[in-house]
């Protein structure tokens, strides 16, 4: 796979504070590469420093062939950017916007269709404060799209949405990577990386503690599934011991959960409601949770996500 980005030893400190510590990854050609973790792990700087809009302390950035500090307006021309903070005129409207900033590139897409590409034909007269939050993250990435870039920013493009709206962006992110671009995304919503990356680097405090696709990072941690269900009376005393491999269970008022070591040859569940119907014990509400990569961060990590 041809490599688009190729990142070595990247560091940027804020006086004490070190923002980015020797961070090292490629993302290849086609693919939507993921940036993970909490406000403040680096996310942000990383994706500026890539898109020449600050500069590394040491290290070196390569991306589609060209250090982007050098590059000047050349990677403007072939790189799409959304920045994690955009605004426009309150009173410019949508069409007028899309027109205004194609003038800008020698050879831009045609607006017309990504407005309507993009969901945005009703609203192409719309001001741009009328917008609700979905459609200004749609109109930044139709502008993004403008020079058709071979590369696409997006930073922390869903933060602030409805689930509704996220799910809308989701999707129009797997539409442009079926164009053909490559994507590189911050988030701290790890439901976004999980279901949109090919791989994901998870960064806490300015490192990247892991670097892989979803799946392998979830299995190859060996993490638990969870069963959780409520209970009205309690569990005999030696419940735990009555269940076969390797189990631990939390009991938390009325609500119970049992957690279990992937790669059981019975499903636990199954074993599980057997036991309380032959005991007796009436429950309710269960429901199994597999381990994502929430469960990755906080093994890694040892901490909650914080916003």
């Amino acid at each position: 796979m041809e490599t688009i980005v190729q990142v070595k030893g990247l560091s940027k400190t804020y006086g004490a504070t070190v923002a980015v510590d020797e961070v090292t990854f490629q993302v290849y050609q086609g693919e939507i590469f993921g940036m993970v973790g909490p406000n403040g792990a680096g996310k942000t700087t990383i994706i500026e420093c890539l898109e020449g809009l600050r500069k590394p302390d040491a290290g070196s950035v390569s991306v589609l062939g060209v250090d982007p500090q050098q590059a000047g307006q050349s990677l403007c021309l072939r790189a799409g950017m959304q920045l994690q903070h955009s605004n426009l005129p309150d009173r410019m409207k949508v069409w007028e916007a899309l027109d205004l900033y194609s003038s800008f590139y020698p050879q831009p897409a045609d607006w017309r269709e990504l407005l309507t590409q993009l969901g945005l034909e009703e609203k192409r007269s719309t001001p741009f404060s009328k917008l609700s939050g979905g459609q200004k993250q749609r109109l930044f990435v139709a502008l993004a799209l403008l020079p058709d870039p071979q590369l696409v920013f997006l930073d922390e493009l869903t933060t602030g949405l409805d689930p509704h709206a996220r799910h809308a962006i989701w999707d129009l992110v797997r539409d442009v990577r079926q164009r053909g671009k490559t994507l590189i995304l911050t988030t701290h919503f790890m439901e976004e990386a999980e279901r949109l990356c090919d791989r994901v680097a998870i960064l806490d405090h300015g490192r990247i503690v892991a670097l892989d696709t979803p799946e392998a990072l979830i299995r190859t941690l060996g993490l638990e599934e969870r069963i959780v269900f409520s209970l009205d009376t309690p569990l005999p005393a030696d419940f735990e011991k009555t269940l076969s491999g390797n189990v631990r269970i939390d009991i938390q008022g009325e609500r119970v959960v049992i957690h279990s070591t992937n790669g059981r040859k019975v499903p636990l569940v199954s074993e599980l409601v057997v036991l309380l119907s032959r005991l007796g014990i009436p429950f309710r509400d269960l429901r199994t949770e597999q381990p994502d990569l929430e469960d990755v961060f906080l093994r890694l990590t040892g901490r909650q996500m914080r916003d």
